[in-house]
């Protein structure tokens, strides 16, 4: 998301760092460029006039032009406003501050991700807001769509309202608000029907349902890669039901990004979570600040930071340091941390997080560098016996065909792997025997070379 922008951004950017002064020209040819691209990366008009009109006021002042650096100043500006655009500097929360059972409803147009949403924040909030949650289907259109909402609810360990065949949604809705108060559920997700495309007959269900259940949030659920399209579905849900809050799902994929910066001026409502992959953990809060960070191609570093503390176990951790200080460190060990980094996302997805994640990106695609390796090595090494994992210097040429066979790839795979593996060894015994003190007072050349002090 947001790759194409942010790339034709950072050339913007680029330029302007180069020069040690800005003349006007300067800027208004950067502000026709960044128009450009803001257009061609599907952000709605309006927006974008109001954005270049914004940014172009304050880049030609007088704060600008005495800056240290003209350039610099542009860039923050930029960023600024981009920040203003995607819903102002403060994260907007879930309302979960009202009597319980708090009604959520969910509401969106068919394909946009609706229902795995709902057991994705069923998830989000047993686990990070602690809260007793029930999930009910109110969809009786689509085919096995309460069923799947079942399924969902059982894979996040929260609780799901008994299907009753024959039952409207207003009547599943009433139920599900009765179950609530007398089984004592701090919050109901109320997943509602969608259609292909917006009619009457979907307005008229979720004004109903809305009537009925009085929801402390209306979140709208939309799919970013349909562009444009989810900033029309989001102005019509609007006007004619009201929506307390957006969920972009699909955020990982490679649209363009125009939704996200166009949502908060058409619709006025904030967007309040993001959808980053198919895991019912991908569900996460949106940041403007952050995402803005990520669009300038400044990275996400905090945020890389939290996602790898919601994956890491403590315990694990502990152990795991204790192994490398004994010089234990084992090819089971290696396949945890390999599992560690796959549950916090894609390759892609991390190295966007980073700052210059542009940049390095296009190093990474020019270089060929394989994506699927991780993945290879995982399979390589569940294809080793538990002897084999915890001693690899017992594996000769027939164990490495054997190795290779049943993870389907080739000798020179696992050759490879050994490789890495000894070389990661080997530095952390360094790293061992030099201590804190002795690394510091080295340098990583002690640790390249390895020398002794």
């Amino acid at each position: 998301m947001f790759e194409a922008l942010s790339g034709k951004l950072t050339q913007v950017f680029d330029r302007l760092r180069g020069r040690g002064a800005l003349r006007e020209a300067d800027v208004d040819e950067a502000m026709r460029e960044i128009r450009l691209a803001l257009l061609d990366a599907d952000v709605a008009l309006p927006v974008v006039r109001d954005f270049v009109a914004k940014v172009r006021a304050e880049a030609v002042g007088q704060q600008v032009i005495a800056a240290v650096s003209p350039g610099q100043m542009v860039v923050k500006i930029v960023h600024d406003a981009l920040v203003d655009a995607l819903g102002g500097a403060e994260v907007v929360p879930l309302d979960l501050n009202a009597p319980a059972p708090i009604p959520i409803l969910m509401v969106g147009l068919q394909g946009s991700g609706k229902t795995t949403t709902t057991g994705k924040l069923g998830l989000r909030l047993r686990t990070r807001a602690r809260r007793k949650v029930l999930l009910a289907s109110l969809d009786t259109q689509r085919p096995a769509a309460q069923l799947q909402l079942q399924q969902l609810a059982e894979r996040a360990e929260v609780a799901s309202l008994p299907i009753v065949a024959g039952e409207t949604p207003i009547q599943i809705a009433r139920r599900a608000m009765d179950t609530a108060r007398r089984e004592v559920f701090d919050v109901v997700l109320l997943d509602t029907a969608g259609r292909l495309a917006i009619d009457d007959a979907l307005m008229d269900e979720v004004a109903a349902i809305r009537a009925e259940t009085k929801p402390v949030e209306t979140l709208l659920v939309v799919d970013a890669m349909t562009g444009q399209d989810a900033v029309n579905t989001a102005r019509a849900f609007n006007e004619r039901v009201g929506v307390t809050g957006i969920v972009m799902t699909r955020m990982d994929g490679d649209a363009r990004g125009g939704a996200a910066l166009s949502m908060r001026a058409v619709t006025g409502a904030p967007i309040k979570l993001i959808g980053l992959g198919e895991k019912l953990e991908a569900l996460e809060e949106f940041n403007p600040g952050r995402v803005a960070g990520r669009i300038l191609d400044m990275g996400d570093v905090v945020g890389l930071v939290e996602r790898a503390a919601e994956v890491v176990e403590q315990e694990e951790a502990e152990k795991l340091a204790k192994k490398i200080a004994r010089g234990n460190f084992d090819l089971e060990d290696y396949a945890k941390q390999l599992q560690q980094i796959t549950k916090m996302g894609s390759v892609q997805s991390l190295i966007s997080m980073l700052p210059g994640a542009g940049k390095l990106a296009q190093q990474i695609e020019n270089a060929n560098i394989d994506k699927t390796m991780l993945k290879r090595q995982a399979a390589i090494i569940s294809s080793m016996t538990p002897a084999e994992r915890r001693n690899p210097d017992m594996l000769k040429a027939s164990r490495k065909r054997r190795i290779a066979a049943g993870s389907g790839t080739t000798a020179q795979d696992v050759n490879r792997l050994l490789k890495q593996f000894d070389d990661m060894s080997t530095m952390m015994k360094r790293m061992t025997k030099l201590g804190q003190k002795g690394l510091a007072r080295a340098g990583l050349g002690a640790l390249l070379s390895g020398r002794r002090f």
